[in-house]
């Protein structure tokens, strides 16, 4: 019996895991659904620790090599400019 391939996310779908992820990381009860029609600054809104960012990274990390097939070498920069474009505000940055 052939082993069936697991479909990779779509990049739709890789957005909405990883912001519902930032909010369940961050402690807010907030989901993509919420935000995804605004305009404004959204992600201004709330706040995470400098720990809780590091923490969701790391996931972030994890998660493109396993379930997105993305090389080692892509996954750091790839973090930190979705980090960029939709990280929250930081709270306890010095």
């Amino acid at each position: 019996m052939k082993k069936s391939r697991k479909r990779r996310p779509t990049n739709e779908e890789i957005v909405v895991t990883v912001i519902n992820k930032m909010f369940e990381i961050a402690g807010h009860d907030v989901t993509y659904n919420d935000v995804k029609d605004r305009k404004d600054a959204w992600y201004t809104e709330w706040t995470m620790t400098v720990a809780q960012d590091k923490e969701w990274k790391e996931w972030m990390k994890t998660y493109f090599i396993k379930e997105c097939k993305m090389l080692k070498g892509f996954v750091e920069r790839e973090a930190a400019m979705v980090s960029l474009m939709w990280g929250l505000k930081l709270s306890d940055y010095e």
